[in-house]
């Protein structure tokens, strides 16, 4: 990953990802996150005009059906909306200058963008260093978004902090300063600036989480795995890519991880040999531990599969094992060769080799 000195965005160095990736399926703590921030962007009068359109994510979920329910019409008949939304989309952009551009253009002379980004300062700050992998290939602060705005004739106006992700910004912005930014942004621009998001030094510290907690959570299942305990995961997210490829994590490890989004289930995990399976199927499985690579699923997944309780664990949470209780010497050897693809389809095996077409491992992805 590059930081560019003179505006703050952070970007991947080189990533050759084929486009579109399997659709998620929404969790539910996004759609509640959605509900939140689109009640307070109408609290603060941002929610004028009547008509919106979406740029929308890979990822999965709408806000459409929120403004749709406060009166507004979806923009399928002209080339310009009152209010334009994009939640998580734009990172996903390769030319972001042309992403930004296209997200002006369809903004009305008066109409207000709201991008929500999961930002830098809080990938930096809790050493979320999994939120760095292929496809997305920008990574905002609130002052970088600030000049790309800017390049695209847009002005920041206002801005909403929220949990979500340990620190899920969700800007505004309008073609003509009508008001100066709100105090808010003004204060996380002072924040950003304190915690020195837009030093390379400052965000370099990730490439010592990565390698940190790779090592742990593979010495974890090591360990787990010499005493024939079955760890499953739940979540074939994007965040468990790095991990996973990090850590040199096989089926041996990881029997199989679950996912909700029928598109990825009997696809395998990106550079390895592990298969996604339903929900289902985990239970079925009956797993000693289940690794819940979204943290932010937990009160979710614990609801849903109260006969896991006890057996989640976090990445960030597995135990330091000594390292004389392993008996065998850690391999940091990637299973399958780098492809495009994203997601590769079942069987993991083709002739007794690994299928040619798995996908790209992401082991670029943590070296700022």
């Amino acid at each position: 990953m590059a930081l560019c000195r003179e505006c703050g965005l952070a970007q991947l160095v080189d990533d050759d990802t084929a486009p579109e990736e399997p659709r998620g399926v929404e969790p539910e703590a996004l759609r509640t996150q959605a509900c939140t921030a689109v009640r307070a962007v109408a609290d603060a009068g941002y929610l004028t005009g009547d008509t919106v359109t979406e740029f929308g994510s890979p990822h999965g979920g709408t806000w459409l059906p929120l403004l749709t329910a406060r009166g507004f019409r979806v923009a399928t008949d002209r080339r310009t909306a009152s209010v334009v939304i994009d939640c998580f989309g734009i990172m996903h952009e390769r030319d972001q200058r042309a992403a930004f551009s296209g997200r002006a253009a369809a903004l009305d002379a008066d109409g207000v963008l709201l991008i929500q980004f999961h930002s830098l300062t809080a990938i930096v700050k809790h050493q979320q260093w999994t939120a760095l992998r292929h496809g997305h290939f920008a990574y905002y602060s609130l002052t970088s978004l600030r000049r790309l705005l800017a390049d695209a004739g847009l002005h920041l106006t206002h801005a909403w902090v929220f949990d979500l992700y340990g620190g899920t910004v969700l800007a505004a912005a309008r073609r003509s300063p009508c008001a100066p930014p709100t105090p808010r942004v003004h204060r996380i621009l002072v924040d950003e600036h304190m915690a020195g998001v837009t030093n390379p030094v400052t965000v370099q510290s990730l490439q010592l989480a990565a390698d940190t907690n790779a090592t742990a959570f593979r010495d974890w299942l090591t360990a787990m795995a010499q005493r024939h305990c079955r760890v499953f995961a739940y979540g074939a997210a994007s965040r468990a890519v790095p991990l996973f490829a990090h850590a040199g994590v096989d089926r041996g490890l990881v029997a199989a991880v679950a996912d909700a989004s029928t598109a990825k289930q009997g696809r395998r995990m990106p550079g390895t040999d592990v298969p996604i399976i339903s929900p289902e199927q985990l239970l079925r499985a009956h797993p000693d531990k289940v690794v819940l690579t979204l943290p932010d699923l937990l009160p979710e997944v614990s609801q849903r599969y109260p006969e896991l309780s006890g057996r989640w664990i976090l990445p960030s949470e597995t135990p330091r094992v000594p390292a004389s209780a392993l008996i065998r010497a850690r391999s940091r050897e990637h299973l399958a060769p780098r492809h495009r693809e994203t997601y590769a389809d079942t069987p993991t095996t083709r002739g007794g080799r690994l299928d040619s077409r798995s996908a790209a491992s992401n082991r670029d992805e943590v070296q700022p």
